[in-house]
């Protein structure tokens, strides 16, 4: 039987850090340190949100987060400039391996899903501007059970959707948290290093896999 195979969105195969670029002319040499606390902030908030069972859009988070970063950075961004970069969030692009990786996978007969917090449409189109969306049998997405990752009914969620079973179904994420809760709900999970400094929370939990690339992905796994 074929692999499952869930890959995680934003920053697995869309490169959120695509912001920068834009930070970087309102904010100069501080738009990296600038970027990295409000992506910190947004996945706090999906966090913070999914354990007070206070569910909202991911967007949501996105916006909030946005606010909070820049107070606390005192940032010079005014409202037409947050609008601006809020809706840069829904044309990212893709990593440079994730079309040739995707497609080597579902060649070797892998049923792929893309699995994300963000909403159904919202990553619908964004996979659609990143050439992407071709390559999944369907979306998954948190907002059907009102809750964010790494929350375990997430995972089952994702289970029951694909009609799949945990032994034969791969989480695929660049996201430590996702890879810990994916394998905590006893998923199979691979881990895509995007970067070198990247560290995974000592847990006691290892990836299944861990790989650089998607391409190192497609060499490594049974399908």
């Amino acid at each position: 039987m074929s692999l499952t195979l869930a890959f995680d969105v934003y920053g697995t195969l869309i490169d959120p850090s695509d912001v920068i670029r834009q930070l970087r002319q309102w904010l100069g040499p501080k738009a990296e340190g600038f970027y990295r606390r409000w992506r910190d902030k947004q996945l706090e908030y999906s966090f913070r949100r999914g354990l007070m069972g206070a569910y909202v859009d991911f967007s949501q988070c996105t916006r909030e987060a946005l606010a909070y970063t820049c107070a606390a950075e005192q940032a010079p961004l005014d409202a037409q400039a947050q609008q601006r970069l809020l809706e840069a969030w829904a044309h990212l692009p893709a990593f440079a391996d994730s079309a040739a990786g995707l497609a080597q996978l579902q060649g070797q007969g892998a049923q792929l899903y893309a699995f994300s917090n963000g909403c159904r449409s919202a990553v619908r189109a964004l996979l659609a501007q990143a050439g992407l969306l071709n390559f999944f049998r369907e979306i998954v997405s948190v907002e059907e059970v009102r809750s964010f990752k790494p929350a375990a009914v997430v995972y089952q969620h994702l289970l029951t959707r694909t009609q799949s079973t945990a032994d034969e179904t791969w989480l695929v994420s660049s996201n430590p948290f996702d890879v810990l809760g994916a394998a905590h709900a006893g998923l199979h999970s691979a881990w895509i290093k995007r970067t070198a400094t990247a560290v995974l929370d000592p847990w006691g939990i290892e990836p299944d896999r861990q790989v650089a690339s998607l391409l190192e992905l497609a060499e490594q796994l049974p399908v």
